[in-house]
């Protein structure tokens, strides 16, 4: 009796070795942390900057899927418009430039797994270009005339901290570079959109679409 007692405790001994072995195990499977995490978003951005000098406002918008928190690849679209004050009879001699541009968005990003992360973002793309009346463009019988617009390829890289305040939601900051290739515009007293821009965006969208949906099963199952 006495031997039959010390065989049974340990087989009790080592079934529940082997029931632990096999709950890390699952553990292990089911939570793998190398495990590809997805997002998506719809981000909105507004910047400020300069073209040949003068004071310039950009508004964009894109749209990315993220992989793995580390790599996001898109569309991007940016509308802008520059206070040139032109000196031409044609607009009164304040004319404006106005335009827009977009493109495949593609932003590595760094420090993931931080509160606060670093990207790169870079738009490759390209857009159009004109000028307008300054003290007539947002009156609604103002005929605007595209005669003189002109078409241009741009690429503008950057840098960004964004900021995760949750699961959903994103806030970016950062500067921008624009460098664009020639348009001819009459008069040409501006030919490129070179110079650096800075501000401000929002992301919404789901960011770690996949992380920890297993373990919450199992804990569920406790």
């Amino acid at each position: 009796m006495k031997q039959q007692t010390i065989l049974f405790l340990l087989f009790l001994l080592g079934t529940s070795s082997f029931l632990k072995a096999q709950d890390s195990d699952n553990y292990l499977v089911f939570n793998d942390r190398k495990n590809m995490v997805h997002g998506v978003y719809l981000g909105i951005t507004t910047h400020i900057g300069e073209v040949d000098g003068k004071e310039t406002y950009l508004g964009g918008l894109k749209i990315a899927y993220v992989a793995n928190q580390q790599f996001e690849v898109g569309w991007s679209g940016v509308f802008f418009y520059s206070q040139l004050d032109v000196l031409d009879s044609f607009f009164n001699n304040n004319g404006d430039l106005i335009g827009g541009y977009g493109g495949l968005h593609l932003e590595p990003i760094f420090f993931s797994k931080s509160r606060v992360n670093l990207s790169i973002p870079l738009l490759i793309g390209a857009g159009g270009v004109t000028y307008v009346d300054g003290d007539r463009v947002f009156d609604e019988d103002f005929d605007r005339d595209f005669d003189t617009a002109d078409a241009f390829f741009i690429i503008e890289p950057g840098i960004n901290a964004l900021f995760n305040i949750s699961r959903y939601l994103q806030i970016e900051a950062g500067v921008r570079y624009r460098h664009s290739s020639k348009f001819d515009l009459n008069p040409d007293s501006v030919t490129r959109l070179n110079g650096f821009s800075g501000g401000i965006g929002i992301k919404v969208g789901v960011f770690n679409m996949g992380r920890n949906r297993y373990k919450k099963k199992l804990d569920d199952d406790q």
